[in-house]
């Protein structure tokens, strides 16, 4: 592990020149050695780190050279490590193909490979794939197929297809393939066959036709909607090479009101390829009943809304719509190296992490450190208490604090009292932005305007936010005044009910933190605010664990569920205000750290 950190903290390191970095990598280039994969794989990242820095190919080719066997050794261990291997190479290989350009037969899969190491295997085939081994690897791919795994028989028809798409010397031999597997005539299979062919004819447009007689041959076994729509696809694309082609279409339309929107958008546009091509009889009446399906007897927007557009295209000008609905389509491109090069480069700067197996960002699924703190049965808040609150709603303030509840039975620090009625102020009140500030009344006190103090007092840190708390917004921080620790706590109601009947709970804490008083704060007016100061003790309600500064605090009031939220304790509020301290003190309080470790 110790080396694992030290190649981290170097993969973070820009060398200056490339003669920096090709001594770096020297230095490092021993660890591809290593039994622990851990140590492998964080080599390997601090070397493809460098290597954007060196500019001979010499020294280039040779890194490649050298990391090839260490990568291809990660995948005879355990399943689970080689999951975690072929997630990383799938990246290495995407921005470094060269590296195991020889090396594709490592990737075959075996007949007790788990599904998801097949998986894995599969696309780095794919990207791998070249005029060199494209024989070998189709082959493979063909074995697949007859595989029992539906998933992976599907998968393994798919790749067959990409390499069409992205060799295109060998996209003739990819289709003669996939032509036998059609004629195995297995339905899971030819459905995949056919989509992957759809997609040929997108990349090679005009030079693959000849097939179209053996897809239709398939035309009644098809019951998938992808499938279905692919097939309906092609015949409306080459409606002119299709002497049947009504016909076929017309096998479709009988089912139109029950087919998934997907097939049903095909069908309304193959239709209109067909009359377009073919405006002979059948087609007229064809683009009637479509149009009318499409636009009286359906609810999907998107279906509709298409339709009306093609009624209008053919009612006013015909040869607009030609060129709407004929117009030369953009040729697809191989999708193996999917991953966008900005977030390539992110990814292959964190090989070796969990962000390297889901292929995202960290900070696409590590929001913030969050810290929980262990909930046992007797830190729930006392039941049937007389403020009789148990068995109310509990809300949190935000998504990274858990409701944890106090570990201590003690009652909360706060008592009822009644509401005092009340007053008939002549001016708006606002909070008193003086507070206590000396500590001598823990009261908030409430003012009208024309009394409110001149001299702003710092604001406190939301800890629970009005929208969180239902209008209720509570502003708090620890601090230290003549030698003693209170809570500083700003409450303000945004709500449109008078709020009153304040408490106070603390979680048990590494400090022991506890309400050393109760929480005094009176009825608080829509719009209005309050500040108080709460007393706290320490050492009272110490918890297990590990040392952590994290607060838990609990709030209520008579009107509102109980609201939970976090807070930091800020550790200068621990120290005496001088920083002194006796040596006899001193002394008696190592003394008694020792004796307690």
């Amino acid at each position: 592990w110790g080396q694992v950190f030290i190649l981290d903290a170097l993969s973070r390191y820009k060398a200056a020149d490339a003669r920096e970095a090709e001594n770096i990598v020297e230095r490092v280039t021993p660890r591809l050695q290593h039994a622990n994969c851990a140590v492998v794989l964080s080599a390997v990242k601090m070397i493809l780190q460098q290597m954007e820095l060196i500019t001979s190919t010499d020294v280039v080719r040779n890194l490649c050279k050298k990391m090839a066997p260490p990568l291809v050794t990660l995948l005879s261990a355990e399943p689970e490590i080689q999951y975690v291997a072929l997630r990383n190479i799938n990246l290495i290989v995407q921005r470094r193909p060269t590296i195991l350009a020889h090396e594709i037969k490592v990737f075959f899969c075996k007949y007790n490979d788990p599904i998801y190491v097949k998986m894995e295997k599969l696309e780095i085939m794919i990207k791998l794939a070249s005029d060199r081994n494209i024989d070998q690897v189709l082959l493979e791919f063909k074995e697949y197929a007859t595989e029992v795994d539906v998933d992976f028989v599907r998968k393994a028809v798919r790749a067959i297809g990409r390499c069409a798409i992205k060799l295109e010397r060998a996209a003739e031999r990819c289709i003669s393939v996939l032509l036998e597997l059609i004629k195995i005539k297995v339905n899971y299979v030819v459905q995949e066959a056919i989509i992957v062919i759809k997609d040929i004819f997108r990349r090679y447009p005009n030079t693959y036709e000849s097939i179209i007689a053996t897809l239709c041959e398939s035309l009644d076994t098809l019951d998938e909607p992808e499938a279905k729509a692919s097939m309906i696809w092609i015949i409306g694309e080459y409606a002119e090479r299709i002497d049947n082609a009504d016909e076929l279409l017309e096998s479709f339309l009988e089912s139109f009101p029950e087919e998934p929107a997907q097939v049903q958008l095909q069908l309304l546009t193959a239709t209109v390829k067909l009359f377009l091509k073919k405006p002979t009889e059948g087609p007229q009446q064809m683009i009637q009943v479509v149009l009318n399906n499409a636009t009286v007897e359906t609810d999907n927007p998107d279906l509709r809304d298409r339709a009306y557009i093609y009624w209008r295209l053919l009612s006013t000008d015909p040869e607009a719509a030609k060129d709407v609905v004929l117009a030369e389509k953009p040729v697809i491109s191989d999708d193996s190296n999917q991953l966008d090069p900005s977030l390539l480069d992110e990814l292959l700067a964190n090989i070796a992490t969990l962000s390297s197996v889901y292929h995202k960002p960290p900070e696409a699924f590590v929001t913030r450190v969050k810290t929980t703190a262990s909930r046992t049965d007797d830190e729930d808040y006392p039941n049937g208490s007389e403020q009789g609150y148990s068995d109310a709603p509990t809300h949190v303030a935000d998504e990274g604090a858990s409701p944890q509840t106090s570990s201590s039975n003690a009652p909360y620090a706060a008592t009822r009292q009644p509401a005092p009625p009340p007053a008939a102020p002549v001016s708006p009140p606002v909070p008193d932005l003086l507070g206590d500030l000396i500590g001598l009344d823990n009261s908030a006190a409430i003012v009208p305007a024309d009394q409110a103090a001149a001299s702003p007092v710092p604001a406190l840190p939301v800890v629970l936010p009005a929208s969180t708390g239902q209008g209720l917004q509570i502003g708090a921080e620890l601090t230290r005044q003549d030698g003693q620790v209170f809570y500083s706590m700003l409450f303000e109601n945004n709500t449109q009910t008078p709020l009153d009947g304040f408490m106070i709970q603390f979680n048990k804490n590494t400090f022991g933190l506890a309400a050393g008083g109760a929480l005094q704060v009176p009825q608080l007016q829509p719009g209005t605010s309050g500040r108080t100061l709460l007393p706290m003790v320490l050492f009272q309600n110490m918890s297990a664990g590990p040392p952590s500064s994290l607060l838990q605090v609990a709030v209520k009031n008579n009107q509102q569920p109980v609201w939970y939220f976090n807070d930091k304790i800020s550790l200068h509020v621990l120290f005496t205000e001088d920083g002194r301290m006796e040596r006899g003190s001193f002394l008696e309080v190592k003394t008694c750290s020792f004796v307690t470790a």
